[in-house]
């Protein structure tokens, strides 16, 4: 059961990550401007955080099975909309529902993963978690990359959106045996907990993790492949050069050297993890040479396999099973936010490629700098 789990969790992020090489070519090929575009790969993420949000406060309260089959078939219907899209208004529309659909099943996922994660070995659970998450970025815009060169971007949509009615269909009868004891709670109490996951400071930094990870991830979905078509290579050079980070990510999460997230502290992990994408950015926005580009992906990929389950190992330490789902719920709601800042912040200060890329690292790095602050006042205080 676990293990289908994690492979809910693989396809979720499959979905994400095979758009990102081909949803702002698709974009430009409507007829976008570069505004547009940008809204385009962002308006998935403003409507996922709605979808996540909704997705936490049911899980905690119907249980995960429910929200992940109606999210299920729910994505599985969207992403066959994509054959209608016949201008960039008709896209930002199926690019909303979408979204939406799909933020319902994340949540309740990591939210069922948790509540069976021994407290003991949490770091590594949420590495495993991780890797899979690595191996949806490894083989998702690859796949994409490749498969666009031949078909086309409705045509990879429609088969995601087969894969999700599949995954819905399977879930219906491998994990509806699943028992939720569904909670009480008064009104007073649930306004309470809703509170607590922005005053608890440790959820405070899962959030802002969150958020700056896919904050990077909106800026890559959109300048990236812009990048990559400008010094003559296609869909396929991209996806691969997005897939290298995965390969990374998926190395580390997986080797013995994920223990170290059991024994080292998620601040000073997610601090070295922010600091190296941001190197990474600044690198991506000096060279022009296809190996350079694909050593600063490497580096990003060092970087997102030390700030995920750092944010994971923060929000499960800084939450009890009570009110987990709506933990996640947020938590993932900031992921979509942070896309929707990346590539639209980006695409409306109308950047070059340098610009973009050295305006995200160095905001990497100044985060990266007030977490270490942060953390070093926190230890004056418990002295």
């Amino acid at each position: 059961m676990r293990v289908f789990v994690y492979l809910i969790v693989f396809f979720s992020f499959f979905d994400l990550f095979s758009q990102l090489p081909i949803m702002s070519p698709f974009a430009f090929s409507l007829g976008a401007s570069s505004f547009m575009t940008g809204l385009a790969v962002g308006m998935y993420s403003f409507s996922n955080t709605i979808g996540n949000v909704i997705s936490g406060f049911l899980t905690d309260r119907k249980g995960p099975f429910i929200i992940l089959l109606v999210g299920l078939f729910a994505s599985g219907a969207s992403l066959l909309l994509y054959t209608l899209a016949i201008g960039p208004i008709s896209l930002l529309g199926i690019r909303f529902v979408h979204g939406f659909m799909e933020g319902l099943i994340v949540p309740a996922a990591f939210t069922f993963l948790a509540n069976r994660a021994e407290e003991s070995k949490r770091g590594r659970s949420v590495a495993i978690s991780g890797a899979f998450v690595g191996l949806a970025a490894i083989v998702g815009p690859a796949y994409s990359g490749i498969v666009a060169t031949k078909t086309s971007t409705p045509f990879i949509m429609s088969v995601n959106g087969v894969i999700m009615f599949i995954l819905a269909i399977s879930a219906f009868f491998m994990l509806r045996s699943f028992t939720y004891v569904k909670k009480h709670h008064s009104k007073q109490g649930k306004h309470f907990r809703v509170r607590y996951l922005f005053q608890h400071p440790g959820m405070v930094r899962a959030f802002a993790g969150a958020f700056f990870l896919m904050f990077s991830q909106g800026v890559l979905a959109l300048v990236l492949p812009l990048k990559v078509e400008t010094l003559g290579f296609d869909t396929k050079t991209t996806g691969m050069l997005l897939s290298t980070f995965g390969v990374v990510a998926i190395l580390i999460f997986l080797l013995p050297v994920n223990r170290i997230f059991d024994k080292v502290r998620p601040m000073i992990t997610l601090a070295f993890g922010i600091s190296m994408m941001g190197v990474s950015m600044l690198i991506l926005s000096q060279v022009s040479e296809l190996l350079h580009l694909y050593i600063a992906m490497g580096l990003y990929g060092v970087g997102f396999s030390f700030l995920f389950p750092s944010i994971n190992s923060l929000l499960i330490d800084s939450s009890s099973p009570e009110f987990r789902g709506k933990a996640y719920g947020y938590f993932y709601a900031f992921f979509s936010i942070g896309v929707v800042a990346g590539s639209s912040l980006i695409g409306y200060l109308d950047l070059t490629f340098k610009g973009g890329f050295m305006l995200t690292g160095i905001i990497l790095l100044f985060v990266a700098l007030y977490t270490i602050l942060g953390m070093k006042r926190s230890l004056q205080l418990t002295e």
